[in-house]
């Protein structure tokens, strides 16, 4: 009888500790009922996607599912697609605060950063 093995197919988004720290931050003040926080990209701007991040309640068949040390991250199953090889950060300094991604999908982006194309 031979073994299959299988291999453990990698994250499609990967996050930095920094992300990681946010999302427990997140998840530590999370409305109740809140499983996880979950990464989409819906249609808005003017190149077209944009990133969304979101307390989700119920987990959906086809997101991707990341465990990290603070919390659950979901990726919407409809746009793993569009973020497969991305680095998702959390960055602050004395004027903002948000997650940044380093995409290598994205082949351009509207001049206020709001959204992207692929």
């Amino acid at each position: 009888m031979t073994e299959t093995k299988t291999r453990q197919r990698p994250a499609a988004v990967t996050l930095t500790e920094a992300a990681e720290r946010r999302i427990a931050d997140l998840m530590a003040k999370a409305p109740e009922g809140a499983i996880g926080v979950k990464l989409s990209t819906p249609r808005r701007g003017c190149s077209g996607l944009a990133y969304s991040v979101d307390y989700v309640t119920e987990e959906q068949a086809f997101d991707e599912k990341i465990e990290t040390p603070g919390g659950t991250f979901y990726i919407d199953g409809a746009s793993v697609l569009y973020l497969v090889g991305s680095v998702m950060d959390w960055r602050e300094d004395d004027f903002t605060a948000g997650f940044v991604f380093e995409n290598p999908n994205a082949k351009g982006a509207c001049g206020c950063g709001e959204s992207f194309m692929v």
